[in-house]
């Protein structure tokens, strides 16, 4: 990550801040990591100030004017921030509001009936799939992953046995499957087909998500052994409520949100109008913010009133709801600082001269392109964004499905390996209460078995369509 909206990308197209050469920048880059690093693992300091000093490092090693860099950092923090804290707020609220009514414990109680624990991680992957269809990763992530923590304290399963099923199939349709805006912007660049772009995309999405959900699963278990964070796990509500919501309302009530979104891709793509009258209208309801403060009213009446709420505890109920995710904003907020930081260094401009030189098919081209400047900045969808414009030339001559297939490459190369200048390394890792180094050997090696499983069918399927 971090996985912002295309409209945060602007700011990441500025003069840079430094006019070192890429040898410099390039030190700049490995020195400014390890700095974040070895606070953290060696002398323990918290990420969020890890993050800060690591990026004011990076701006000190690239020699770039430190009140430059201050104002990338804090910019690059301000549009993390409000790109996905108030979605992470909304779904703190929504996640407490499922705890203390009891929904919650409905729908974990329900699966762990239904389930086997053969198949939970099956489940898992199906449910995340679906939920992060038409949603932001941030959006999928604090909707799902409360549900993750619960089933896997109730049920005795390891967390990263179901846990790394749910992130992969939320991570796969981010990076291929429109109307994620990574995959929008590629579409546009290279003048893709979004029909079979969207066809392709889910075809390679199933065999991907299968290798690296369920079945990496097993390994990543075995490495990190690690009980559900009690810190991040809504209590099971009070047996004293009048009575519980039931599972369809609550069920109802989490994809609400999800419903909303998909209806506003939907007419996006159906109307294709602007200034159409509806699409505007859905625009306003399908808005992720708006998605989320709907269904959290909805709640109010679905979750709250059946469970025997009065007004008294709303009030009361939002701020414990709160409380718990000041730390993992702060520390998301500081990804987002330091990845605006090596953007505004040019470490992205310096990816892309490189890479001109390469002399190797565009598919592949495309993948490694991606895959550089997602190492570098951190962010997906600059990396797509980038990529996209720098290979758009070669879909000229591309049949239909070869131009949508370059569309994929660029969103598989785009996951790879996660790691400290990503927002979405520091969510995952707060949430499921790991360590670096137990994020690196879970999250970011699932992410890169999905980058080059994903680029590996992108590349088979150009041989044989």
């Amino acid at each position: 990550m971090t996985r912002l909206s295309v409209e945060m990308l602007a700011a990441d197209t500025v003069e840079p801040i430094t006019s070192a050469g890429h040898a410099q920048l390039g030190i700049a880059v490995l020195l400014g990591i390890a700095v974040i690093v070895l606070l953290i693992t060696k002398f323990k300091l918290h990420a969020f100030l890890s993050l800060t000093i690591g990026s004011l490092a990076l701006g000190a090693f690239a020699g770039a004017p430190l009140d430059k860099v201050i104002t990338s950092f804090t910019a690059g923090l301000g549009s993390t921030v409000a790109g996905v804290g108030v979605l992470i707020a909304l779904g703190a609220i929504l996640g407490k509001m499922l705890a203390d009514s009891g929904g919650a414990d409905q729908i974990v109680d329900t699966i762990l009936a239904k389930a086997t624990p053969r198949s939970m991680p099956w489940t898992m992957v199906l449910i995340a799939s679906v939920i992060g269809l038409p949603l932001f990763f941030e959006v999928g992530i604090v909707l799902l992953i409360p549900v993750v923590l619960m089933v896997a304290k109730r049920g005795n399963y390891s967390l990263m046995r179901i846990g790394i099923p749910a992130l992969a199939g939320l991570s796969v349709m981010h990076g291929l499957v429109p109307p994620h805006p990574g995959p929008l912007v590629a579409i546009d660049a290279v003048d893709a087909n979004l029909g079979v772009t969207l066809a392709l995309g889910v075809l390679i999405a199933i065999p991907t998500v299968i290798i690296a959900g369920p079945l990496f699963a097993k390994y990543a278990a075995r490495w990190v052994d690690v009980p559900a964070p009690d810190r991040m796990i809504p209590q099971r509500a009070s047996e004293e409520l009048e009575k519980r919501p039931g599972f369809g309302a609550t069920l109802s009530t989490i994809l609400l949100p999800v419903v909303l979104m998909l209806l506003k891709a939907l007419v996006d793509i159906i109307v294709d109008d602007p200034e159409n009258v509806v699409q505007r209208a859905f625009d306003v309801i399908g808005n992720p913010l708006v998605a989320l403060l709907v269904s959290v009213i909805v709640g109010i009446f679905t979750l709250l009133r059946p469970a025997g709420f009065g007004k008294d505890r709303l009030s009361g109920l939002v701020e414990k709801g709160l409380a718990p995710i000041a730390g993992i904003l702060l520390i998301v907020g500081a990804g987002g600082g330091f990845k605006q930081t090596l953007i505004d260094s040019g470490v992205g401009e310096m990816i892309l001269e490189i890479s001109k030189d390469w002399s190797i098919p565009a598919l592949l081209l495309a993948w490694l392109i991606a895959v550089a400047i997602r190492l570098a900045t951190g962010s997906a969808t600059v990396a797509t964004v980038s990529a996209a414009g720098l290979v758009a030339p070669l879909a000229a001559d591309m049949s239909t499905t070869h131009a949508a297939l370059l569309v994929l490459a660029i969103g598989a190369g785009s996951l790879f390996f996660s790691h400290v200048n990503d927002a979405g390394f520091w969510l995952v890792k707060e949430y499921f209460g790991l360590d670096v180094g137990q994020t690196i050997k879970t999250w970011s090696v699932m992410e890169t078995i999905i980058s080059v499983v994903a680029g590996a069918l992108v590349l088979l399927l150009s041989l044989v369509i």
